[in-house]
């Protein structure tokens, strides 16, 4: 991964209930590296931090960044606080059943198992954010799902012995393995679950998703989006 770090403003949370023109608020996590995070400066910075910023100058918007919390990320664009969702959300039917998406800007990218043992039992207790894909999937493989706020949790709770593994995106998990020095690895089998990252943007704006929808088939077609995705995920990342 290329780590890029830009100078990105973080808003506080506003109450307008839809797009209002040519001033859009992106909503974001801020802690889920490489895809959104804070710098050492206290800024936002990452993939999708460079990837919405272009999608706005293509759409000729304004972007304002709001960070929020993933737990509430999607009520809290329901009710008006931010006008789309960026955070490395993957689109799923539940979902669009609350919101909508653009099309999508990263294909499908596999969840993966870590645990601090390459002979840990993935029947047992296993750590996941809440309100993710990999917090249904696990609620359903008859493991025993341990849920955390942020991911830092999940992955405390697996070296704090709380869980035996802890399951989420690859992309986010193989820097901290890298990192581990050996105390974290990957183990079991990679799981593909979603239809693809997108943009999430309330039922009503339907301009405002006509607008980011044609900025991103702009980056597909003259292979901007390619070339980033392969900057910050290496070049083993599916491509368009």
């Amino acid at each position: 991964m290329r780590n890029i770090f830009f100078m990105i403003p973080v808003i506080l949370l506003g109450y307008s209930t839809a797009f209002a023109g040519d001033t859009i608020r992106m909503g974001t996590e801020g802690a889920y590296p490489p895809y959104n995070y804070i710098d050492d400066d206290g800024n936002l910075a990452g993939f999708e931090i460079i990837l919405g910023n272009e999608l706005c100058a293509r759409a000729n918007l304004t972007c304002e960044w709001v960070k929020n919390d993933w737990d509430s990320i999607i009520p809290n664009l329901v009710s008006g606080n931010y006008d789309t969702i960026i955070a490395g959300m993957s689109i799923t039917a539940e979902r669009d059943k609350v919101i909508d998406f653009t099309q999508n800007y990263m294909l499908p990218r596999p969840s993966a198992y870590v645990a601090a043992s390459e002979d840990v039992d993935l029947s047992g207790v296993i750590s996941a954010q809440t309100a993710t894909l990999q917090a249904g999937y696990i609620a359903e493989s008859g493991s025993t799902l341990i849920e955390f706020a942020t991911p830092d949790e999940t992955i405390s709770a697996v070296s704090d012995g709380e869980a035996d593994a802890v399951f989420a995106d690859y992309d986010y998990l193989a820097p901290i393995v890298e990192a581990s020095n050996g105390d974290l690895m990957f183990v079991g089998d990679q799981v593909v679950l979603g239809l693809g990252t997108g943009m999430g943007i309330r039922e009503s704006d339907t301009e405002l998703k006509a607008k980011f929808n044609q900025a991103i088939t702009s980056m597909k077609e003259d292979g901007s989006l390619n070339k980033l995705l392969i900057e910050w995920f290496g070049e083993g990342i599916l491509t368009y």
